[in-house]
């Protein structure tokens, strides 16, 4: 039966995709047809729709519709621009400059926002024509925005990480976040690294020197945002508020700030609610059809099925690592974070858990930077359409500079695996 339910779950869910059918009712109907396996009809369409229902029944998911209009409100608010200067100060003037201003603005603004989507389009779309007018190819540009964008999904506040908490049955929110720090900006690193190569290579010029009036000014204009990452993770961590009230108090704050620079008329608010509803919707309902499937998975006994297959090639840690490395790169590539984190937490997390004793919030980091990789290749890769778009360019055109920075971004990920106090560290520090 396990085997014969993994058939039916894979092939009906590649044909259902193959058709053109949206990726949450390809989830729900390949988890109903496995179900049918062995229930009736009426038994399996009742169980998989109060699933689907009880999967949407948490209060850490609350923090997610808050989030993506934080976000939003970000986007439009004018805090891309006070972020972007502030890097140009930072790192403007080291070789590659305005690569390293990208990288950092992305880190920056993607922990504050918690998006790819939304770091690659706010930021790429203000770097892309700078660096192009300094004379950097535009292919290289439109590459480092993209994979400097998904840094943001390591560094916290993260929405999937969130996700991955309810994936996981419950692990700590608040030790996700601080067990990503250090993976995120390792990744932001090494992108810089490629950016100096590419930089010293073909001789791009630094960034405009600023004066120490200018540099200051820069600064204090930036701190009211890089505050709200203070407010945030500094509120979870000291017991002040949950997640989710977290990100209610960080949609309230970047209202105000966005008012108070004035990027933001009252006028707006009906259209970037509507857009944010709009993608809290698209997300809400991949989490309910893939918890659906989750639970129709446990039921079919796969994830034991699965666990038992990869046991069998090798009871060697380092080489069953590497094996789920392998396997959610490239389910990355065919599958978007949301449902990809939520489908199969549930398969490997009693794996490395059980059998090779990892920490659940250390293999939360390794599902995230494995999955991140995938945002950035074709052909479902979000990040990758959003940055080329933002930068006028084709995707063939990016493969070639987006080669590198998917190796440094590997290496790092290896890293992180097989060296766990990178990710367990500061969670340690505060007591999680």
């Amino acid at each position: 039966m396990e085997t014969l339910g993994i058939f039916v779950l894979v092939i009906s869910f590649i044909i259902f995709l193959a058709i053109g059918v949206p990726i949450a009712f390809s989830i729900g109907l390949a988890a109903l047809l496995t179900l049918l396996l062995s229930v009736g009809m009426l038994p399996a369409f009742t169980t998989l729709a109060q699933q689907m229902a009880t999967g949407l029944d948490s209060f850490a998911l609350l923090a997610i519709p808050f989030f993506i209009l934080a976000g939003q409100l970000m986007n439009r608010g004018g805090i891309a621009i006070r972020l972007i200067s502030f890097a140009k100060v930072l790192v403007g003037r080291l070789p590659g400059g305005l690569a390293f201003v990208n990288v950092l603005a992305n880190m920056l603004f993607g922990a504050i926002s918690g998006s790819a989507a939304a770091s690659a389009s706010a930021i790429g779309s203000i770097m892309g024509p700078e660096m192009e007018k300094s004379g950097y190819n535009k292919n290289f540009s439109a590459a480092i925005n993209i994979t400097s964008a998904t840094t943001g999904l390591s560094i916290p506040p993260s929405n999937i990480l969130i996700v991955y908490s309810l994936a996981s049955g419950g692990a700590s929110i608040a030790a996700l976040f601080l067990a990503g720090y250090i993976p995120g900006i390792l990744t932001g690193l090494s992108l810089m690294i490629v950016g100096a190569v590419f930089a010293v290579r073909k001789k791009y010029p630094l960034c405009e020197k600023y004066t120490l009036r200018q540099s200051v000014k820069i600064f204090i204009q930036a701190i009211p945002s890089l505050l709200l990452l203070l407010v945030v993770i500094g509120g979870i961590i000291a017991g002040i508020f949950t997640a989710t009230e977290a990100s209610a108090v960080a949609v309230l704050y970047c209202f105000v700030l966005a008012m108070a620079y004035k990027e933001i008329k009252l006028s707006d608010l009906p259209g970037i609610l509507l857009k944010s509803v709009g993608t809290t919707a698209i997300v809400l309902l991949l989490v309910a059809t893939s918890m659906g499937l989750s639970w129709v998975m446990s039921y079919q006994n796969i994830p034991q099925g699965v666990s038992d297959a990869l046991l069998s090639v090798s009871g060697n840690p380092v080489i069953v690592l590497l094996i789920i490395n392998f396997i959610l790169l490239f389910v990355g590539v065919f599958m978007d974070m949301t449902p990809a984190v939520l489908i199969f937490t549930p398969i490997f997390l009693p794996v490395v858990t059980s059998q090779l004793g990892m920490d659940p919030i250390h293999f939360g980091i390794i599902m995230v930077m494995n999955l991140s990789v995938g945002l950035c290749t074709p052909p479902v890769g979000s990040v990758l359409f959003i940055g080329c778009s933002v930068a006028n360019t084709k995707i063939q055109h990016v493969i070639e500079p987006l080669l590198p920075m998917f190796v440094v971004m590997i290496i790092t990920l290896l890293l992180v695996t097989y060296v766990p106090e990178l990710s367990l560290w500061l969670p340690h520090v505060f007591g999680y």
